[in-house]
């Protein structure tokens, strides 16, 4: 597994945006199947079992027991829209579904750079991957609009995307928090 590579190393085998994800964004994974990245991936070895299918969507066992319980729990990255977003770059076709993404990830470039007051990275990174597209960039221009006309400080600039982002993730029935796994702990 060492030498797993793919051609699309920004949108995984199993549906994960990887070009969303923090730790792809902070150079500490290459995505699915860029290389050092996950390398023990049990999806990736299926992958290389099943001639190499470039998307779980596109397996012939697809869904398979790998997919059971697989959008209820979050790593890095949201897991919620995995199984969705595979159908939706098979229903978009491969090169509309990567210019989404691509667009999303410029968007995400824009918010880390001009919004980011060191605290709502994994904030904005989760807010960009489960919105859709369309919400984002009436999001963008509102924020824009708001803190460009006011002239303010960084931190008040993260506020201002913060809330918008939350109010239209409440209007759409969306949760901006990753679902962790509750620890156990120590008595």
């Amino acid at each position: 597994m060492k030498h797993f590579r793919r051609p699309d190393p920004l949108f995984s085998l199993c549906g994960l945006n990887c070009g969303l994800c923090i730790m792809y964004i902070g150079g500490y994974c290459p995505g699915c199947g860029g290389g050092e990245g996950n390398q023990a991936c049990a999806i990736a070895q299926c992958s290389l079992a099943h001639e190499g299918v470039l998307y779980c969507i596109d397996c012939e066992d697809y869904p398979c027991a790998k997919y059971q319980g697989i959008e209820l729990l979050d790593s890095f990255i949201v897991h919620r829209n995995q199984m969705k977003d595979l159908k939706k770059m098979k229903t978009l076709g491969l090169e509309a579904y990567q210019k989404e993404q691509q667009d999303k990830m410029n968007l995400l470039s824009r918010l880390l750079s001009g919004y980011n007051d060191g605290r709502h990275k994994s904030f904005f990174c989760l807010a960009v991957n489960l919105l859709e597209m369309k919400d984002l960039d009436d999001l963008m221009r509102e924020i824009e609009e708001k803190t460009e006309a006011m002239e303010l400080p960084l931190k008040e600039k993260a506020r201002v995307a913060v809330e918008a982002f939350e109010r239209k993730a409440r209007e759409r029935g969306i949760l901006l928090k990753l679902n962790r796994k509750e620890r156990q702990r120590d008595r």
